[in-house]
């Protein structure tokens, strides 16, 4: 017997699960905290990311 795949599309709630809020700029911010020192600039910086969409920023001290 060969693989069985699904013919059903997914729902429109479970393809954008998450990712609406971020959309419209209410992402859930983050901090990462294995970069603390931007080594190019030579100064301490904040990295957050994004748990949601995986959207980065960064804030320099």
């Amino acid at each position: 017997m060969g693989d069985v795949i699904p013919f059903k599309k997914p729902k429109l709630k479970d393809k954008f699960k998450g990712k609406t809020l971020c959309r419209e700029g209410f992402h859930k911010w983050a901090i990462v905290t294995s970069n603390k020192f931007d080594v190019k600039a030579g100064r301490l910086v904040t990295v957050y990311k994004c748990s949601r969409c995986g959207e980065q920023k960064v804030k320099a001290h």
